[in-house]
């Protein structure tokens, strides 16, 4: 069995709870990414995505000075690095997200994303229906 250590990221840029959406935007953009973990002292305390920063931030008309921590999720659906490439398909699927952060005792030690899914020469066909569930959801909304 492949486990999420086998297939994640694990050269992850993150944001702090000092950093304001203006500083993730740039990070986003430099690193060409949609997704930054929020990590106090090594431990993940919430994600920021793209669409966060536009439809909370932006949309409320906050200043680029707004902290992370106003507009980031909190509740966040995580995986263990020893969990199966299957579950983490099944994970992306059932909760229509395509990045899922890896925590190994509360520290973020990587992220998986769809895409890691779906180059990975051993990921079985569960990663192309996580695509088609989630891009289902997505021409939905």
């Amino acid at each position: 069995m492949q486990t999420v250590r086998d297939v994640m990221s694990t050269d992850v840029q993150y944001c702090t709870p000092l950093d304001n959406l203006y500083e993730a935007a740039v990070k986003m953009r430099d690193f060409n990414v949609g997704a930054i973990p929020i990590v106090d002292d090594g431990r993940l305390v919430g994600m920021i995505t793209d669409r966060d920063i536009v439809v909370h931030g932006m949309a409320e008309k906050r200043p680029g000075s707004t902290a992370v921590t106003e507009v980031m999720s909190r509740d966040l659906v995580t995986l263990s690095p020893d969990d199966s490439v299957q579950k983490a398909a099944d994970m992306m699927a059932r909760h229509q997200i395509r990045r899922l952060p890896v925590v190994e005792n509360g520290r973020l030690v990587g992220i998986i994303s769809l895409g890691d899914l779906a180059t990975n020469r051993y990921s079985d066909e569960r990663a192309g229906r996580a695509l088609s569930e989630i891009s289902e959801q997505d021409a939905i909304h």
